[in-house]
């Protein structure tokens, strides 16, 4: 069976930069070790945006700059650079990018397993996750709980009962 590990936007600005929560900082250690002893493929996640990010429908919404492309927020955390060996920009909660190349690579497999972490899990995970879903709809698609944290704690939970909704499994609560 072939194993994926998507790591969702674990930058420093989500971590303990200008959007970072405790709870964020908490699962920074199990994060790391998810990562050490998985054995598959491993893809990175970026949330990226442009100096202009307030101008933005997003950034209307949410008026706090963040992970602008080149800064010291935008970047992978410094303890998880190491396992950087690919790493997906994204302009949106969701990366269609990734969706695409997953169907195209994996669509008559139903031999494959996808387990998402990071952060937010009410937002980029949660996104991330239906993306693939819909995209492959035969794979097994994981999100490990205790390698996430939401916005809230209740948002985070929320996230994962809609996730359990959507036939997504839902591991380490």
């Amino acid at each position: 069976m072939k194993k994926i590990l998507i790591v969702v936007d674990m930058q420093t600005d989500f971590i303990d930069g200008s959007l970072g929560t405790k709870e964020a900082v908490t699962i920074l250690p199990m994060v790391e070790k998810k990562i050490q002893n998985f054995d598959g493929e491993i893809i990175f996640t970026r949330d990226t945006h442009t100096k202009d990010y307030l101008d933005t429908r997003e950034g209307r919404l949410l008026p706090v700059n963040h992970c602008i492309q080149g800064t010291e927020g935008w970047q992978i955390h410094p303890l998880l650079q190491k396992y950087c060996k690919r790493v997906i920009d994204k302009p949106t909660f969701g990366s269609v990018a990734l969706a695409k190349e997953l169907e195209e690579r994996f669509f008559d497999n139903q031999e494959i397993e996808i387990t998402l972490i990071g952060l937010c899990t009410d937002i980029c995970v949660i996104s991330n996750a239906m993306l693939i879903k819909a995209s492959l709809p035969e794979a097994e698609v994981i999100i490990d709980a205790a390698c996430c944290a939401g916005v809230t704690p209740e948002s985070h939970q929320k996230a994962l009962d809609a996730m359990k909704m959507c036939q997504i499994a839902v591991i380490g609560e």
